[in-house]
């Protein structure tokens, strides 16, 4: 007996066989009746001259898609064969979608990449380093763009000193390459600038296509400027990214990636002046101090007199106590040899006129003793005078010293034109040697 089964087992069934053999694959067509609902999912119908499918792409897989389809654009899916069982109805649940040529595209992408990379143009040791305080800055892109007012926005937000200047050039269809190449070149050329901004805004592969010239990677490799490339979006990388100096997401991070900001430099600038103000206060301290201890050790010719005055008057006090404790020793023993003498000699008178006469002969010296002393004390103090410098000042003599405040002793020393200072008794002068002679 023949088995039976019902409709939905029959429509399991094909569903599981359409899975199993049909579960990715690359669907090319045209498409028609584009609808998408409210709730972000995408209802089409895949076509080409010989049959239609019905297909749907739910929200999550629709947002990743760079471009909206419109109705009779070829496009590519890649997409799982499915049976909708409630109406029996085939159709693809679509994971990827790509506009009709864009693989081809792709893989030439790839194959120029790889080229240029075994050939070292994207080694980082050849890239050159982006100034942080540009002058000027250069922008390659269309004068219409909405990229050039990004850019243009953000110099002005962060940069306003600094000038920029535009090289005008396609960035959108066939003559695109060219155009970006003849505007590099004009700026090498032109050399005026400090860096160069190559920025576009997004699209799809086809539109940025002009970025993937080979011509234009060469040319911005061997350019002597530094170039930062803003084209597309963060998720967009062309072969102009990975050749340039440096590569921004979008336009807007290319231009805020050329420098330091205003604010930035600013805050730059005071921490160094802080640092420098810093540092001048302590050479100024250090400065300060030796000057300090050098004054210390300094001594004027009147701290000197006052020195050797207060010596003397040491001398002077020390002289009269010992003349003092000396004639108080010789009357001590005065004293004691009468003593001694009165108690062991005989009470004669002729010993008592010795005695007399010795008291009297002592009594005579000690005047003469002390003036003598007094005498040498005046003496010394004369000739202290007299060796005093301002002693010899006052006679019409002078102190000279040159430049470096040594005292000149010798006119073959000296140098014509060389300040010389010059101390006499009364004040002091400033002269400048004519010429030098020496007395034979």
């Amino acid at each position: 007996m023949e088995s039976v089964i019902t409709v939905g087992a029959l429509a399991r069934q094909v569903s599981n066989v359409l899975g199993e053999y049909f579960s990715r694959v690359w669907v090319k067509g045209e498409i028609s009746n584009f609808t998408r609902a409210a709730s972000g999912h995408w209802y089409f119908t895949i076509k080409d001259d010989q049959a239609a499918v019905k297909a749907v792409m739910f929200r999550g897989r629709a947002s990743m898609v760079s471009f909206t389809p419109v109705v009779g654009e070829k496009v590519e899916l890649l997409a799982a064969a499915s049976l909708y069982e409630p109406r029996g109805d085939f159709q693809l649940q679509v994971e990827a979608m790509r506009r009709a040529g864009v693989g081809n595209l792709h893989e030439a992408f790839l194959q120029r990449k790889q080229k240029l990379q075994d050939e070292g143009l994207f080694d980082p040791e050849r890239k050159k380093s982006i100034p942080t305080m540009p002058r000027k800055l250069g922008v390659i892109t269309s004068l219409g763009a909405a990229a050039l007012r990004d850019v243009l926005t953000a110099v002005e937000r962060r940069l306003p000193h600094v000038e920029v200047i535009i090289y005008p050039a396609l960035v959108q269809g066939e003559a695109a390459a060219a155009s970006l190449c003849k505007a590099l070149e004009t700026a090498v050329q032109r050399n005026e600038v400090d860096t160069l901004l190559l920025v576009r805004g997004g699209g799809s592969l086809e539109d940025l296509w002009c970025f993937n010239d080979e011509a234009l990677a060469r040319l911005i490799a061997a350019a002597p400027i530094p170039i930062i490339s803003g084209v597309g979006h963060e998720t967009d990388f062309t072969i102009a990214d990975f050749v340039a100096d440096l590569r921004a997401p979008t336009p807007t991070a290319a231009a805020e990636l050329a420098g330091h900001s205003q604010v930035q430099c600013m805050q730059q600038l005071q921490g160094l002046l802080n640092a420098l103000q810093h540092r001048q206060g302590r050479i100024l301290e250090r400065a300060w101090l030796r000057l300090d201890r050098t004054r210390a050790g300094l001594i004027s010719p009147e701290q000197k007199l006052r020195q050797q005055q207060q010596r003397l008057d040491a001398l002077q006090h020390r002289l009269k106590q010992r003349v003092q404790t000396q004639l108080q020793a010789d009357g001590w023993r005065v004293t004691k040899v009468v003593n001694q003498l009165q108690q062991a000699a005989p009470k004669v008178e002729w010993q008592q006129r010795l005695l007399t006469t010795l008291e009297s002969r002592l009594i005579q010296h000690m005047p003469a003793e002390l003036k003598r002393q007094q005498q040498r004390v005046t003496a010394l103090q004369q000739t202290l005078q007299a060796l005093s410098p301002m002693h010899v000042l006052e006679r019409g003599y002078a102190i000279v010293r040159n430049e470096a405040g040594q005292i000149v002793k010798n006119a073959l020393d000296l140098s014509n034109k060389e300040q010389l200072d010059i101390q006499l008794a009364q004040g002091s002068l400033q002269a400048e040697v004519k010429q030098t002679r020496v007395l034979f």
